[in-house]
């Protein structure tokens, strides 16, 4: 991450990004609690079309760490943050929620929520709903949804197991995701017909079953998720476990794709989704798609290590190894234990003929896997294949991972041209659908396997029957409620809005909302932010204040108010901040509101 601001990059209009909020109970256990309310709020955003919605993954990569908004407002490329905290006691929560602008760092918007935990769904929705009405207040229309998040069960209890689970699940390593089985477990048998926790409970299953090949705990999965979609046929994860079920469970590639579209259609902030379809366009080589979807989870998650692994391993799989490097570094930079990029680094470094700076790698860097291995495989491709033959007993013991992304005995077959052998290991695991080896048609390490009709026929097995041509891009809004006036219709509530602010006032109301607005003029607020945005070229904040600067001048020029202070007719006005008011008022009048009023009395 950068360590000081650079205000070099252009923010994109409606964006936000939702930082962890802090869990303030007496009990530390509940950052489970306070992790699961920031997710949700997260997913409910998603749900608002137009809105750019900072993924998971880079929104929690600023937990419990102290940085300057604007920073982080430059490094996630949205203009708006929300943050706030979550305090359990008994059977309350009270949680509070600030929105906040990153160019200024003005609060756009803050409130806190006392409620009974029975409430939790409804305070959730409340506060999305209230913090993407800010966002189209202030930076223009959105068409915005009466709910944003419906209660999946009226079990408090099931609810938080399926959260503590999530907790865990999401640490991604053996220890969590065997507690996150264990508590999806008990949720479900809390609550049997809550559905989640069977998407939750299905992916880690599908997941378990492909990379250590067991047809038992893969049917287990597809058992598990139809129970899960017997009770809801709408939610990203179901799509997303399914989908991984079919790509790495059983290869059927044709079967995933369009269950990879419909979890990214469900939820563009899941990137994991499209993650997924990346490396099936990937395993296709079809590695021009999977990058342009590369760019799409980048652009909504550009924290996230594993995203940049994913394009460093295009690269790699393309034979661009300095582009790969590149990726992988980027990765490294963001999590420097990231296994996953340390092995393929190492894979890298083999290719650009550097042995010492291979040598030196794998002498610092304490988590690369196979050193003796690595450094071999480097001899045999670049120094005349050396007899290894003598040292292959001392390779084979070299202490290997329980579970690798790398096939290393594989690797050193086919270098040391075992290629009968090596083919025999390569069908095998294929024959299992081992998902270490679903690369297999590209991988560069076993080129000289390509010119084998075993291995050209094994391509044919796997690959031959696709017919995959096209390259989804995100989906577009659907049933979508865009309102549509005539020009009579048009200029009729142009007329109302400006009769009410002349006679009424409502500006003078410094929390006067859109949706108090709508509501006065009799129009759905959603038709009120087009009305507004489309037709009269302006959002809703910046046509309010047009009014209350109107009426400031008015106030500042009449003898009366001499001895009120700037500020305070600025608040008289309607205005609720300095800065706002200051900000604004320069951008109006191209100069500040003592100049212009020294200008008009001298």
């Amino acid at each position: 991450m950068k360590t000081e601001y650079q205000p070099t990059h252009i923010f994109s209009d409606k964006s936000i990004a939702v930082l962890p909020f802090v869990n303030m109970s007496a009990d530390s256990e509940n950052e489970y609690f306070s992790d699961g309310i920031t997710e949700e709020i997260i997913n409910a955003l998603t749900r608002v079309r137009g809105l750019k919605v900072i993924a998971r993954t880079s929104s929690f990569a600023f937990k419990n760490k102290q940085v300057d908004i604007r920073i982080i407002g430059n490094e996630l490329n949205v203009n708006t943050l929300l943050e706030g905290s979550v305090r359990r006691f008994k059977n309350r929560v009270r949680i509070t929620a600030q929105l906040v602008r990153t160019d200024n760092g003005t609060h756009l918007w803050s409130q806190n929520f006392d409620r009974e935990l029975d409430d939790i769904f409804a305070v959730q929705d409340e506060i999305s709903l209230l913090v993407a009405d800010q966002v189209r207040e202030h930076f223009g229309h959105l068409e915005i949804q009466d709910h944003l998040i419906d209660a999946p069960t009226d079990n408090l209890e099931a609810y938080q197991l399926y959260l503590k689970a999530r907790y865990h699940h999401l640490k991604w390593n053996s220890d969590g995701i065997s507690n996150a089985i264990r508590l999806y477990q008990e949720c479900i048998e809390q609550a049997p017909e809550f559905a989640w926790p069977y998407f939750g409970l299905g992916y880690c299953f599908a997941m378990r079953g492909s990379w250590r090949p067991n047809e038992k705990v893969l049917q287990k999965a597809a058992q598990i998720l139809d129970k899960g979609f017997a009770l809801d046929s709408e939610n990203h994860l179901g799509y997303f476990a399914k989908a991984t079920l079919y790509f790495w469970g059983y290869w059927d590639f044709a079967k995933a794709i369009p269950l990879f579209e419909k979890a990214i259609e469900l939820n563009p902030a899941h990137t994991e989704s499209e993650e997924g379809l990346i490396e099936l366009y990937t395993a296709l080589g079809q590695f021009d798609k999977a990058q342009q979807h590369c760019q799409n989870i980048l652009y909504v998650n550009p924290l996230s290590h594993n995203h940049y692994f994913t394009l460093g391993n295009i690269h790699y799989l393309s034979e661009n190894f300095k582009q790969a490097l590149d990726c992988l570094e980027s990765a490294l930079r963001i999590d420097p234990n990231f296994t996953h990029a340390i092995t393929k680094k190492q894979l890298c470094l083999l290719f650009l003929n550097d042995y010492q700076q291979l040598d030196r790698y794998l002498a610092e860097q304490p988590l690369t896997e196979r050193p003796q291995v690595c450094r071999a495989l480097y001899q045999l491709m670049h120094e005349q294949h050396p007899a290894l033959d003598q040292k292959w007993i001392e390779l084979e013991q070299e202490k290997a991972p329980e579970v690798s992304l790398v096939t290393w005995e594989l690797f050193l077959h086919v270098q040391m041209e075992h290629e009968q052998l090596a083919m025999d290991l390569l069908e095998t695991a294929i024959k299992k659908k081992t998902g270490q080896y679903i690369n297999f048609q590209y991988e560069p390490l076993y080129k000289p396997l390509r010119k084998h009709k075993r291995f050209q026929k094994l391509v044919k097995t796997v690959f031959g029957k696709m017919g995959i041509d096209h390259a989804p891009t995100r989906p577009l809004p659907s049933n979508s409620t865009r309102a549509v006036f005539t020009e009579e219709e048009q200029q009729n509530y142009l007329n109302t809005i400006e009769k009410v602010f002349e006679t009424e006032k409502p500006y003078l109301n410094t929390n006067l909302s859109l949706r108090d607005l709508a509501e006065k003029i009799d129009l759905h607020p959603n038709k009120l932010s087009f009305l507004l945005n489309e037709a009269n070229g302006t959002n809703f904040n910046e046509f309010v204040n047009s009014y209350r600067l109107a009426a400031f001048k008015q106030k500042a020029l009449q003898p009366e108010n001499s001895h009120l202070t700037i500020l305070g007719l600025a608040y008289e006005s309607g205005f609720n901040s300095k800065t706002v008011f200051n900000t604004f008022f320069k951008k109006q009048e191209g100069v500040t509101p003592r100049k212009w009023l020294t200008a008009r009395k001298s």
